[in-house]
């Protein structure tokens, strides 16, 4: 009977092995950077979005799951290439010829960098789509309690907080959507000081120039109610209530267009967002 006659490694194939090993681990290192970077890619978006506060925030916090699950596939592959290249060395040594056969990892990579790509551009255009939309225009849904907004275009809701929580939360969020606050005018400190009373009232000032330049362009008399305000005050039974001017209201006043109703739309969303 005929015996196969073995196959003996000389330094090239060593060399050769070692170099495919190294590329390997390079793969490796590649995919943990870019699961750092998939990882870190919503925190960049969603800054990014802070700096349009008439855009809503799409959900991003799905790229720290992708980033993470590519880190570890990263960490898999630099370890499966360790043991595969220790099996190629052992296969050599005792004259097996293993270089005709197809690398079961290369096959794993290539599959599962063609499925995160699937995933990630779904991923991307569905983020998108939901910036894409514009903040809706009409008020703010009211609790039942509170009156419908008056003939004079002042909008009021009841709002769940006391004045100074209520007053945090509106400068905590005006913060996150990178909404410069110009001011908070103590209505009623001011009174005090004067030796007068009155019920807990203050007057947030704020706005983007990003939004109020163009429609302040477009109609200019808008400067009278600009930058927009919110009035947090305590009625005389101890009720807390969030006012602001209506943006429909502000539209009809100034006659400007509808189309820049959601550079100043954002103020029912900040209003009712406290409110709760």
């Amino acid at each position: 009977m005929e015996q196969t006659e073995k196959y003996h490694a000389n330094p090239r194939d060593y060399l050769a092995a070692e170099r495919t090993f190294l590329a390997w681990i390079r793969t490796g290192l590649a995919l943990m950077a870019l699961g750092f970077v998939l990882a870190r890619f919503g925190l960049f978006l969603r800054e990014f979005n802070a700096m349009q506060p008439d855009v809503p925030t799409a959900p991003y916090h799905y790229s720290l799951w992708f980033g993470t699950v590519v880190i570890l596939v990263g960490v898999a592959v630099s370890l499966l290439a360790l043991s595969r290249y220790l099996r190629l060395l052992a296969k050599m040594r005792s004259g097996n010829r293993t270089f005709d056969r197809p690398s079961t990892l290369a096959i794993g990579v290539a599959i599962f960098l063609a499925l995160l790509g699937l995933a990630m551009s779904y991923y991307l255009i569905s983020s998108r789509h939901v910036s894409a939309r514009p903040l809706r225009t009409q008020e703010a849904p009211m609790p039942a309690s509170s009156p419908s907004p008056a003939g004079n275009g002042i909008a009021r809701l009841a709002s769940q907080h006391s004045v100074a929580d209520t007053v945090a939360k509106l400068e905590a969020m005006l913060k996150e959507k990178n909404v410069k606050l110009f001011a908070v005018v103590d209505h009623s400190g001011e009174a005090e000081k004067a030796g007068l009373k009155m019920p807990n009232t203050k007057l947030l000032i704020f706005g983007s120039p990003k939004a109020g330049t163009p429609l302040m362009l477009a109609a200019p008399s808008v400067a009278l109610d600009l930058p927009l305000k919110i009035l947090v005050a305590e009625d005389n039974e101890g009720k807390v209530w969030v006012s602001y001017n209506s943006p429909k209201y502000l539209q009809e006043r100034h006659q400007f267009s509808e189309d820049f109703l959601p550079n100043i739309g954002v103020i029912a969303a900040l209003a009712g967002e406290a409110a709760k």
